[in-house]
């Protein structure tokens, strides 16, 4: 399936450029201590060789980035330093990274009488002089506490927003385009809502898509799952990481299985109703899992395809989910909806139940409530 994707620019970060249609880069942080030396660069290595396309590494101190120079003198994956508080730092291992990540909310940690614009005009300055690029990561934890006082106290997404917007409105003015742009949360609809209302602002910026805290496999990676499906499918986001509670040596899973909720979206294989805005035939399917309790389910999906084919014409969206768990919500958007259980499969019309049917009979039924909807369109194509 070919997805849309937002018009944004181009951002080089090393070797890998992302924006501007590219394919969406996966990424990853190490969780070793960075004076680590040895760990941290065994786990840099290990994200690279599972196709991380940027590594990140926090710094907080000067024996940090010490540290990161000799780090960088062992890998040769792309490097992001996650700045800390010391925005200064920047200064001293921007020559040995690709990219500078700072957090606005942080900015104020350090020289609070100085004005954050003068930090970030210092931070494009190394930036530039030394070829990075830089990422403007917004967390909902750690806000702008100017504009936190703007917005009431139930209001998280509005801060975040201001902060980003006129962050990227500085460097802007300051020349320094080659940045690209975060706003997380550890609530998916939160993360969903911030960068649809962000990207319909600025399309022209680079996201960098994410749940903090997402948590334990599997339920980290659904929890991230459903965010990236709902904007990865609207052409927003340029590149992922999911962010997961695993042991260090277990640290390249969070590449896997950003690479694969990926092939799933294109595959129009998801947990959530999407609406991938075709103009023909539509069926999404969600990836098995554990959740499933009939692996029928698996078969049934690809039955529903072959069997729907004559209707390619047509712009209905056929939505197939594995379980009782996400089954009954997310079909209610699609035009019809069958969700699985143990013994039968649940058919929906809309929001409408049209009743439950053996795994052998679902077929006939489908095809049958697929043609009335037909008799009643006009086929997209002559």
């Amino acid at each position: 399936m070919e997805l849309p994707r937002n018009p944004t620019r181009s951002v080089r970060i090393g070797s890998i450029t992302i924006g501007e249609g590219r394919p969406i880069a996966v990424q990853s942080m190490t969780a070793t201590h960075t004076q680590d030396v040895d760990a941290t660069v065994e786990q840099a290595n290990a994200l690279h060789a599972a196709g991380a396309g940027l590594v990140r590494i926090a710094v907080d101190s000067q024996k940090d980035a010490v540290a990161l120079a000799e780090i960088r003198r062992r890998t040769t994956a792309n490097l992001s330093v996650d700045l800390q508080e010391n925005y200064r730092l920047a200064a001293v291992v921007a020559p040995h990274v690709d990219e500078v990540r700072y957090n606005p909310g942080h900015l104020y940690h350090h020289e609070r009488e100085k004005p954050w614009q003068e930090k970030v005009k210092f931070l494009a300055g190394v930036a530039g002089e030394h070829d990075c690029a830089m990422r403007v990561g917004v967390n909902c934890g750690s806000v702008d506490p100017a504009q936190l006082e703007k917005y009431g106290e139930h209001d998280s997404i509005g801060p975040m927003l201001a902060s980003a917007w006129e962050h990227c409105e500085l460097l802007d003015q300051l020349g320094f385009t080659r940045y690209n742009v975060s706003l997380k949360d550890s609530d998916p609809q939160k993360v969903i809502e911030v960068n649809k209302r962000f990207a319909a602002q600025r399309p022209d910026v680079p996201l960098h898509l994410g749940v903090t805290e997402a948590g334990l496999p599997p339920d980290g990676i659904i929890k991230t799952r459903i965010a990236f499906e709902q904007l990865i499918s609207r052409g927003i986001g340029d590149t992922i990481r999911v962010s997961l509670t695993v042991p260090n040596a277990r640290k390249p899973e969070e590449i896997a299985a950003g690479r694969q909720i990926l092939a799933d979206i294109a595959a129009g294989r998801v947990r959530s109703f999407v609406d991938f805005g075709l103009d023909t035939l539509n069926i999404i399917s969600c990836p098995s899992c554990s959740r499933v309790e009939n692996e029928a389910f698996i078969e049934l999906a690809q039955q529903v395809k072959e069997m729907t084919a004559y209707a390619k014409d047509y712009a209905i969206t056929i939505a197939v989910m594995g379980c009782r768990v996400n089954g009954p919500g997310e079909t209610d958007d699609a035009d019809l909806g069958l969700w699985c259980g143990p013994n039968h499969v649940n058919l929906k019309k809309g929001s409408l139940e049209l009743g439950s049917f053996a795994y052998h009979e679902i077929l006939p039924r489908l095809r049958a409530e697929l043609d009335q909807l037909i008799a009643q369109r006009e086929p997209v194509k002559t």
